[in-house]
């Protein structure tokens, strides 16, 4: 019930002054980043400045299991990522989240059981990294005038910006029509247990959907070592379809 609460009450967060997306905001773009903004966003859609989004999927902690969620991203304040993950049929329930400045992870057997609790500035600059490549299902905020837009060709360009104190370089890569077929970024963690350290992340979207004027992944396979050969051996650990999204 708490972590309810505080989904709701970063979702109630009052919005930014509304504005509308026109044609005109990509012109000046290069071409890959015109497409992609152009499919992700129909012209006259309010931009945006938080989503709420419900899913499920498999997440990876030794063996793959299957959970629940409910996501809300305000990109002014953070984000809280709440779930039930089901092992051996047994609730373990949690958040992870980076809310004003500060990143936290707690996670309970049976709402009671402690299994896992993080937070810290390791915590919170992996958190913010985090919200960089989630950005991409809320890509209003890329149309901000603090994003840098370049491209290596005419597929694969880079998004550059801040969350929360840290600079993500977001590489995009779309399709000839806009459609996002990868993310990637450099990520602050330690999936191996070492010390922290920037690492290739990302992952791959295998669909899409529009929800209220924008068109996101919906179905993504996410990990560390993204763009290596340790991506599919050992990186990827999250599956998640995305079943609704609501944007204000």
């Amino acid at each position: 019930m708490a972590n309810q609460l505080h989904l709701d009450q970063l979702w109630n967060f009052p919005a930014s002054k509304p504005r509308n997306f026109r044609l005109e905001q990509a012109a000046g773009l290069p071409d890959p980043a015109r497409r992609y903004l152009l499919h992700a966003i129909a012209s006259g859609t309010q931009l945006a400045s938080a989503v709420r989004l419900r899913m499920h999927g498999q997440i990876k902690l030794r063996r793959w299991l299957p959970f629940d969620a409910e996501q809300v991203i305000s990109w002014d304040r953070g984000m809280i990522w709440h779930a039930t993950v089901r092992m051996h049929g047994i609730p373990i329930r949690g958040f992870d989240r980076l809310v004003n400045g500060h990143g936290a992870m707690r996670w309970r057997m049976f709402g009671i059981i402690p299994v896992m609790t993080a937070s810290g500035p390791d915590i919170t600059r992996s958190a913010a990294g985090r919200i960089g490549g989630e950005s991409v299902w809320l890509p209003s905020v890329l149309c901000g005038d603090d994003v840098l837009w370049t491209a290596s060709d005419s597929k694969l360009l880079h998004a550059r910006f801040t969350v929360q104190g840290e600079d993500v370089d977001l590489e995009l890569k779309v399709d000839d029509q806009g459609r996002l077929e990868t993310v990637k970024l450099r990520r602050w963690g330690n999936p191996d247990g070492a010390e922290f350290h920037y690492l290739n992340f990302g992952g791959v979207v295998e669909a899409e959907d529009t929800f209220g004027g924008y068109t996101i992944p919906t179905c993504l396979r996410v990990g560390w070592h993204f763009g290596t050969d340790r991506f599919e051996s050992e990186g990827e650990f999250f599956r998640v379809t995305v079943d609704d999204a609501i944007f204000r």
